[in-house]
């Protein structure tokens, strides 16, 4: 099959990079390239940045964020958090179009839109510029209803319970 998909994973509810990892770690089981562009996490560290390489160099990642925009330790400020998601945007391009990679991951790129730190118009255009052949993932809660519509895969994660109701934390090698 030669038509790349567009696959959209987003919701409320955990699970959306922990999908497009599965995916991801699936296609490197069949020798598939694939490039995880990490839109907004970038100041913490996340089990998947040592995990990913361990299956290079199938695997490529790269992090542009500077970490969850307006948290508690979040000390940049929004303009910063734009020029970086930005710049996300142009290594999206590049990844998209290189012809090197059989599937490319935009992680929380939804966010980045959410939070108006790029446009959907620029996620709208690296969908419809990607080669046929390239399969394009999108992650994060708030997809636009653009984004859904063009798609030709899309999972909303739903939360039913979490841990954290029950004042429990995020855990290492579940939640990050």
């Amino acid at each position: 099959m030669s038509d790349g998909l567009t696959i959209v994973y987003t919701g409320k509810g955990k699970g959306k990079t922990t999908a497009a990892l599965g995916l991801a770690l699936r296609a490197t089981g069949y020798d598939k390239k694939i490039c995880m562009i990490q839109f907004i996490k970038g100041s913490w560290h996340y089990g998947e940045m040592d995990s990913t390489k361990k299956l290079e160099p199938e695997f490529e990642m790269v992090t542009v964020g500077k970490g969850f925009v307006g948290i508690i330790d979040d000390k940049s400020p929004k303009e910063d958090h734009e020029k970086v998601a930005k710049e996300a945007i142009k290594i999206s391009n590049e990844k998209i179009q290189s012809r090197k990679y059989d599937i490319v991951i935009l992680d929380e790129i939804n966010y980045a839109v959410n939070l108006n730190l790029i446009s959907v118009d620029d996620v709208l255009e690296l969908i419809k510029a990607k080669p046929e052949d390239v399969d394009l993932v999108l992650t994060g809660n708030y997809a636009k209803e653009e984004v859904i519509e063009i798609a030709d895969l899309v999972t909303e994660m739903k939360e039913i319970k979490h841990p954290f109701q029950k004042g429990i934390k995020a855990k290492k090698g579940i939640d990050f």
